[in-house]
């Protein structure tokens, strides 16, 4: 590897390369905390540079782990001391803005948050929106085709890519970076690299679609006796809000509670006591118009039951102070650590008695165990904590089990939008079938035979996997 990273060295720079304290130094992703453990850290400067070093990296058959922000939750950016790590931290140029077309061209390196402000500039906005916008980057949202709390309205990062430009493991590089929202051109390539984790290419610049600024955004947490009510209540918003709709956030009693009663870390906005608690917002272009229609909204599902106890947000602070409670993953992770996170679809209606046998079956195998859920119900996707005092492995393979095992028979997924990476790729089965599989393996082989790309996420090894 030595000689490798001299010869990277001259592409690159010397002061680009990193290694030993450098690279320990260095955190595999936010939630372990554990330290980076490449042999080394790259650091290119754009497409040229990453596409030679993977020429060298492809002559020397050297696997790689390509870095964006690190804040994925499934292992999928961590590297083994005989893998380079290849970190994409100075690629953070925002290229072209074209207000007219709506779409605003950047390197893969540049932060969510970035993009989104520079959005805004024109009255735009880029819709993609998840708690870790100032970290996560557009390369690693791509990657793993990232979700976050707009799904509802916009849809996941896939339809916020006109274009996109990877480096191959040989070197070569596709650059398919179309502006156009209509291409017909044969086949959609772009779609081989988002959320394929960086097992097929590097992705290191893209073309993203932009939407119009929406001014209005009315905020409420509303309180819901039960689970019919729950889902009513979406549907109710669904109709009378339409288009407006944007979020739809549903908490748990556990997680309400846990995150105000008991830790004390957020006063609560809503008395205890109700089994749900939901996020909603209406988003629109004539603020006075909006309001009203969110407000008749919300009164009629009050008139009818669906909703108990409401409260509204009258300025950003009290917006933001709701959204804390929601997002607030730290609070989970210093009050019930340690614990096991998930992030799971299954359909809309099958969720109440999904946890609630979840819940049952943790009481009997673990008392004192504890189970948080909140999450983006209103795409069908739920972010599930477990904390049973222990994450040795058996512990923690017993917890999948009792997570993972019902979704294959409620055709849901064991991976909403965090991805596989290595955490979840020993029960990829439970959510595609063999044929899936096969073909996931033949693209695998097909752009990466000599397998150097992100080895090992998402798929289990299987014996060709070597470099």
């Amino acid at each position: 590897m030595d000689a490798l990273l001299t010869d990277i060295a001259t592409v690159v720079g010397p002061g680009n390369v990193l290694t030993g304290s450098d690279v320990s130094a260095r955190r595999v992703d936010w939630m372990s905390g554990e330290p980076c453990r490449a042999g080394a850290i790259v650091r290119p400067a754009d497409t040229d540079e990453v596409a030679a070093v993977m020429r060298l990296c492809h002559a020397a058959r050297q696997p790689v782990v390509t870095h964006g922000g690190l804040t994925g939750l499934v292992h999928g950016g961590e590297a083994s001391p005989e893998e380079l790590a290849i970190s994409l931290e100075r690629m953070t140029a925002i290229e072209a803005l074209d207000p007219i077309g709506g779409t605003l061209t950047v390197q893969a390196g540049v932060p969510l948050q970035s993009v989104q402000e520079t959005a805004a500039t024109e009255e735009l906005q880029f819709p993609l929106d998840l708690g870790a916008r100032g970290s996560c980057t557009i390369g690693g949202n791509i990657a793993t085709n990232a979700g976050g709390v707009r799904v509802i309205r916009y849809g996941m990062m896939r339809q916020q890519v006109l274009g996109l430009e990877a480096v191959l493991a040989d070197g070569t590089v596709v650059s398919s970076l179309s502006r156009m929202l209509k291409n017909n051109a044969g086949y959609d390539l772009k779609q081989l690299f988002i959320g394929s984790e960086g097992t097929l290419g590097i992705v290191t610049r893209a073309v993203l679609k932009l939407q119009p600024r929406l001014p209005s955004e009315r905020t409420a947490l509303v309180a819901c006796p039960d689970f019919d009510a729950l889902t009513a209540l979406l549907r109710h918003l669904g109709h009378r809000l339409g288009g407006a709709l944007g979020t739809f956030e549903v908490m748990w009693d556990n997680h309400y509670r846990l995150l105000t009663e008991e830790s004390g870390r957020h006063a609560p906005p809503l008395p205890l006591g109700a089994p749900f608690y939901v996020l909603v917002e209406s988003l629109g272009l004539d603020p006075e118009r909006n309001a009203a229609q969110f407000s008749d909204a919300l009164e009629a599902a009050l008139n009818d039951g669906l909703i108990g106890d409401a409260v509204l947000a009258q300025s950003t602070t009290q917006r933001d102070a709701l959204w804390a409670i929601r997002e607030d993953i730290e609070g989970l992770l210093q009050t019930l650590a340690p614990l096991f996170t998930f992030d799971i679809s299954l359909p809309i209606a099958e969720m109440a008695t999904y946890v609630e046998g979840l819940e049952t079956a943790l009481a009997h195998e673990w008392p004192k165990g504890r189970l948080v859920v909140f999450g983006h119900l209103g795409d069908g996707n739920l972010h599930v904590s477990v904390s049973v005092g222990s994450v040795s492995h058996e512990v923690r393979c017993a917890v999948e089990r009792l997570v993972y095992a019902p979704l294959a028979q409620l055709g849901g997924s064991i991976s909403a939008e965090h991805g596989i990476g290595l955490e979840k790729r020993d029960y990829l089965s439970l959510s595609r079938s063999p044929e899936e599989i096969a073909l996931m393996r033949t693209l695998k082989r097909a752009l990466d035979p000599h397998h150097l790309l992100n080895r090992h996420k998402i798929l289990p090894p299987a014996p060709e996997d070597t470099p």
